[in-house]
């Protein structure tokens, strides 16, 4: 078994309204091994997001520790931080957060604005990219000019641009019909298998989690054994 890319140990995370503190994360312990596809299942509410977001560094732990690449990201300032996502997080939403006066090539290449690579590099990155979905025949449409399906491929052409450490999921299929989303899950397990990439996905879908190789269920904030 691969070391832990993800490593979390007594994670707590509350929110609070006013004085009073809404726990959603309890006691939280979990190691993610390099090139695993985890599958995260649960009821609405139960803290499979806010797992996700605090994986990603778009949200900080209440306590615990929790480290991604040997880095404990809880410690991190908020410059750090932003500079430690570009360098290894990449996110799929459900609803692709695509920018509609961009094109598909475009939309992909944004990641890229933040690095130092030339134009010529961001060119051979982004073609790579939306060669490996599928869609070099569309990088000059627009997003309303594809599919559902497909604006979901160029999103995921876009979190793994960059050559993430990890992709984070939340909810890939969820906005897409039976066939889509089987396309979708086909594409993310080839990335998992093809080219190694450590993926976490969130999902109610019991047919998505089937293309992952690990499923773990949280339940009113507590992991499941």
């Amino acid at each position: 078994m691969n070391a832990p890319i993800v490593k979390i140990l007594g994670l707590f995370k509350s929110y609070y309204r006013d004085s009073l503190e809404i726990p959603v994360l309890h006691d939280i312990n979990l190691d993610i091994p390099q090139g695993q596809f985890l599958a995260l299942m649960g009821p609405s509410g139960s803290g499979k997001t806010t797992l996700l977001n605090l994986i990603a560094g778009i949200d900080r732990p209440t306590s615990g520790t929790l480290a991604v690449a040997g880095e404990e990201i809880g410690k991190l300032t908020e410059q750090q931080m932003a500079k430690w996502r570009s360098r290894h997080i990449g996110f799929i939403f459900q609803f692709y957060n695509l920018l509609p006066v961009l094109t598909a090539y475009e939309n992909v290449e944004l990641p890229l604005l933040l690095t130092s690579l030339s134009r010529k590099e961001r060119k051979e990155h982004v073609e790579t990219a939306l060669s490996i979905v599928g869609l070099s025949d569309r990088m000059k449409h627009y997003p309303r000019q594809l599919s559902g399906g497909q604006e979901q491929r160029v999103a995921i052409a876009r979190a793994v641009v960059s050559d993430p450490t990890l992709l984070l999921a939340d909810e890939p299929t969820g906005d897409l019909d039976k066939n889509s989303a089987e396309d979708i899950m086909t594409l993310l397990a080839r990335l998992n298998k093809e080219y190694g990439k450590t993926i976490v996905m969130v999902t109610h879908d019991p047919r998505a989690a089937e293309k992952a190789n690990f499923v773990r269920h949280l339940d009113k904030g507590e992991l499941q054994q």
